[in-house]
């Protein structure tokens, strides 16, 4: 979700740094609601694979890449932080200018997995320029570090939400837009191409099948998970009602989606709970979606409040489904697993 602008800082490839204390992660609980404490506006969350680390993207002020290390609870600011040489892959990213030293505010993520401890994330960019920005993520160490390795620029006029990685080293991105709101997809050597099928109004967060066939996308105009053939024509379109917007999607380990978002009397409400932080009546929301026969279940209502205060993405950790939110919050929300 993008509604407002914040100033953005030095974009720079960086290593593992500046640790949150554990006192600060250790933060007290709502009930039965606990809490990691330390990403500030915790848009987006993704797990990297074979390791106890989260990827998160913090939206607020000049915007962060964390670490959340799910064993201990504590966080880490990975980017930006110390420089580090960038290793531009020239030969995928040829058309990327190279890392830009300005406004840098990390927005969806996806993460492609390797064979080892080695993978590539995506990064969806605002700031001095609308890309994706290339990582590549070591979790080999003790610590998790990136390098920059290259970009792809946004299309023109296009306002990216959130990407996802598809087969072939490519992904598809979502341009958030209530009026011509749709899906693009990049390709090495072919560049960009708008996804058939895929107008809607709103189209927030986005996850693909393993094998590329489907695109499951969060629409938060619509208020649904919609699913979208890629490579088909026609297009197959379905979706399944969820009663709230939808922000990102997320795989559950079982292989459910995990569609989080929030809910309101009004969509001005959600507006006015983002920018002035008055929530009367706003909740987050998770939603389990079953892909194959699109049927939907709540798992998670929470009110909107200071701990959590519009939550935007939810993933499976352990028993625990943890909540990501923005607005300012400096907490990811963890329920017990329904």
């Amino acid at each position: 979700m993008r509604l407002r602008t914040f100033p953005t800082s030095l974009l720079v490839v960086a290593c593992l740094a500046a640790s949150v204390s554990p006192l600060e992660a250790q933060c007290e609980a709502d009930g039965d609601v606990e809490f990691v404490c330390g990403p500030v506006s915790p848009e987006d969350l993704v797990p990297v694979p074979r390791s106890p680390w989260l990827l998160v993207s913090g939206m607020e002020d000049d915007g962060y890449l964390y670490a959340t290390d799910t064993r201990d609870l504590t966080s880490n600011v990975l980017f930006p932080t110390q420089m580090a040489r960038p290793r531009h892959d020239r030969e995928t990213y040829g058309s990327c200018p190279g890392p830009v030293t300005g406004g840098f505010r990390p927005h969806g993520l996806s993460l492609r997995p390797g064979d080892n401890t080695t993978h590539t994330l995506y990064v969806v960019r605002h700031g001095e320029r609308e890309a994706i920005e290339v990582f590549e993520v070591d979790a080999g160490a003790a610590s998790l570090s990136l390098v920059w390795v290259g970009c792809v620029v946004a299309p023109e006029g296009v306002s990216m939400n959130s990407v996802a990685a598809l087969p072939g080293g490519g992904f598809v991105v979502t341009h958030f837009d209530f009026a011509a709101g749709r899906l693009w997809e990049w390709q090495p050597g072919d560049g960009w191409q708008q996804v058939p099928g895929s107008e809607t109004a709103g189209p927030n967060g986005i996850v693909a099948s393993d094998d590329g066939r489907w695109l499951y996308i969060g629409g938060w105009g619509t208020q649904s998970l919609i699913r979208l053939s890629r490579g088909q024509t026609p297009p197959q379109v379905s979706s399944v009602d969820v009663g709230h917007h939808i922000d990102n999607v997320r795989w559950a380990p079982d292989g459910s989606l995990l569609a989080a978002g929030h809910v309101g009397p009004t969509q001005a409400s959600i507006v006015l709970c983002l920018q002035r932080r008055q929530c009367e009546g706003v909740n987050s929301m998770v939603t389990r979606v079953d892909p194959e026969q699109l049927t939907a279940r709540e798992i998670v209502r929470y009110p909107s409040n200071d701990f959590l205060i519009l939550g935007t993405v939810a993933i499976e950790v352990g028993d625990e489904i943890w909540v990501g939110g923005i607005a300012g919050g400096n907490r990811i929300a963890r329920f017990a697993n329904r």
